[in-house]
């Protein structure tokens, strides 16, 4: 128990109504795209609809779920984040964990390690890093969109912090135990990294299901775009070739619900996934794990 004073309790409802603030400027936004997606075609060409829609209807939404080619890339990217997101965090695990060690256990762990940094700090470019998807025969594959950005040192490096911080008692204690290294990486440090782990997923998730230029630039062929790519074709381009319109429909069909029906359900899997990984963020499970 403490006494709260006068300046602490100022002090704490002037932090809940900033931060109030600042989630309702992060919510709003999406509540209006909402609104649009399930308004009429006219108030939302006339921009009447605000935060409740207009006219309710679910046209925009048939129209969305019923063009394959929208359907086709949400599933690329679906796949896209999958594969992405898991072969960013063993990359990044496994360089982790190793590069934790002191120089005695592994000797060249410095030359590794500044290799990493001076490949975080300095890159070739767009264009030797196109030459080299082209060369490998990538070009209007899902390996172009997931193995030129699988390596993302940053993580790493904070992993590769959070394993050092990780007390050596345990990991000794499983030696004399008898465990290996891939052992005590999966059954003592990956649970007690949870959070970190936990946190570096939901970056990589987001970073992957967001990504729209590497498809434009290594996919040739349109139905092969990832869900964002294919967004940005349609919102920022103004290309509606994509949309495989239908004349006689878009006579009742806002073009401008249907792409407000189609950013929503773009960011509906990372807010499903995101309340999930949440709780990992607050949690101190390192502290406490050796008992003096």
């Amino acid at each position: 128990m403490y006494h709260k004073t006068t300046g602490y309790r100022i002090f704490s409802v002037f932090n809940y109504l900033l931060l109030s603030l600042a989630g309702l400027l992060c919510v709003l936004p999406i509540i209006h795209i909402l609104a649009v997606s399930f308004s009429a075609s006219a108030p939302a060409n006339s921009h009447l609809v605000g935060l409740w829609p207009v006219g309710f209807n679910l046209e925009s939404y048939t129209k969305t779920m019923n063009n394959p080619n929208f359907i086709r890339a949400f599933l690329i990217a679906l796949e896209r984040t999958a594969l992405g997101t898991f072969i960013t965090m063993s990359v990044i695990t496994l360089a982790g964990y190793v590069l934790s060690k002191d120089s005695a256990s592994f000797k060249s762990r410095n030359a590794y390690a500044w290799y990493f940094v001076f490949t975080m700090l300095f890159s070739g470019g767009i264009i030797p890093s196109y030459i080299v998807v082209r060369n490998l025969h990538l070009m209007d594959t899902i390996w172009a969109l997931v193995l030129p950005g699988a390596v993302q040192v940053f993580n790493m490096i904070l992993l590769m912090n959070f394993f050092k911080a990780t007390p050596k008692e345990l990991e000794e204690a499983a030696l004399i135990d008898g465990a290996g290294h891939f052992t005590i990486l999966f059954r003592v440090y990956l649970p007690l990294a949870m959070p970190a782990v936990a946190t570096m997923s939901l970056f990589s998730i987001v970073g992957n299901w967001n990504a729209w230029f590497d498809g434009l630039l290594y996919i040739n062929d349109y139905r092969n775009y990832p869900l964002a790519t294919f967004l940005q074709t349609i919102i920022v381009q103004q290309d509606f070739s994509k949309l495989n319109p239908d004349v006689n429909e878009l006579k009742n069909i806002s073009q401008r619900t249907v792409k407000a029906a189609q950013i929503f359900i773009g960011i509906l899997p990372v807010l499903v996934v995101y309340p999930y990984l949440q709780k990992y963020f607050v949690k101190g499970i390192v502290l406490g794990a050796v008992k003096e």
